[in-house]
């Protein structure tokens, strides 16, 4: 039985995909400034969707402070809600 545990878990480890830890390029920052358009657009996609820590590399505590912001400025018609269509 040993063997066959030592086969699969060497299968499992080649399957098993790595990925590196983002550095996050926003260590100090505290304040998210929500009147800040041009900062906030850089954690939106096209669609207008915020996008999530893994892909922005921000500590939990920023993601947060970031959805308020994004929030705040949607309201204020400073970002959109949606993506406009195209055609």
């Amino acid at each position: 039985m040993t063997a066959i545990h030592q086969v699969l878990s060497q299968q499992q480890q080649k399957n098993k995909k790595t990925t590196k830890k983002k550095i996050n390029p926003y260590k100090d920052v505290e304040v998210f400034d929500y009147l800040d358009y041009k900062f906030l657009e850089k954690f939106i996609n096209d669609q207008g969707k915020i996008l999530p820590r893994r892909l922005t590399g921000v500590t939990p505590k920023q993601q947060r402070r970031i959805a308020k912001a994004v929030k705040y400025a949607r309201h204020l018609a400073l970002l959109p809600f949606v993506a406009q269509d195209i055609g």
